[in-house]
């Protein structure tokens, strides 16, 4: 066995161990998930895992690429099973996430997304140097209320300062608000997307178990593998650069 052979194969196993390959009754099947799966367990239809392994792969590149060259990535997961993970690799990354609800608006009005993210930090700001002393107790109070509201809607917001360059979602069919956002803009989405979701709305769709806290967590942590990546990509071009100044 070849080294990547041996690498695809460790993957998939990985995949199963994480129940993956599970999708959802056929009954619930969209249409466009049909190629990827492989076939029906106790009623539950399976995923094929390599033909997920392959889409991982290709969205890994893609977002990658993106980092590389400066983009951010937007990740997306309000379902309970999905905020634990997208919170964790969103903030070891750096990059904004939206574990709840979604706002509608939040990139098609991104003017006034980016005021309430500044008065989040304006507020927050204040009351860290205890520049609200000035008010009355009453006034704080409201002050505080106010902060810890803007904070639930807009505090994994903050690092967004421009629209992203591409959307990593968990159940498309769930944040369907979100990629429709995402469509008008032409700003791709990448989507771990089970058997009921249309494959064909996403720019790159993973088909596997997007109700998993495992599961979901797996592929959380292998698009920031691709931002980690992606970071190392521009680092080194950015020496290439320097190093052909200074050689000038």
């Amino acid at each position: 066995m070849d080294i990547k052979t041996k690498k695809i194969t460790d993957s998939i196993e990985k995949l199963f161990s994480v129940g993956a390959h599970y999708g959802l009754v056929r009954s619930r099947r969209h249409p466009s998930a049909k190629p990827f799966i492989f076939g029906v367990k106790n009623s539950i239809e399976i995923f094929d895992l390599e033909k997920t392994e392959v889409e991982l792969e290709k969205a890994k590149s893609f977002i990658s690429d993106v980092v590389a060259n400066g983009g951010m990535v937007l990740f997306v997961g309000g379902k309970n099973e999905a905020q634990e993970a997208i919170r964790k690799v969103a903030t070891t990354s750096g990059m904004p996430f939206v574990a709840g609800r979604w706002l509608g608006g939040t990139l098609t009005n991104f003017v006034e997304i980016k005021k309430r993210i500044g008065r989040l930090e304006d507020l927050s700001s204040q009351k860290e140097k205890g520049e609200l002393s000035k008010y009355t107790k009453k006034e704080r109070l409201l002050i505080d209320r106010e902060i810890e509201s803007l904070k639930v809607s807009f505090s994994g917001l903050s690092p967004m300062k421009t629209l992203p360059k591409v959307l990593f979602v968990i159940d498309p069919k769930r944040e369907e608000t979100a990629v429709a956002e995402a469509k008008k803009l032409k700003i791709p989405v990448v989507a771990l997307a089970s058997s009921d979701c249309n494959m064909l709305e996403v720019e790159y769709p993973i088909p596997g178990n997007d109700s998993s806290k495992a599961s979901i967590a797996y592929f959380a942590e292998e698009i920031l593998k691709a931002v980690e990546d992606g970071k190392i990509k521009m680092m080194k071009k950015k020496e290439e650069s320097a190093t052909k100044e200074e050689t000038k």
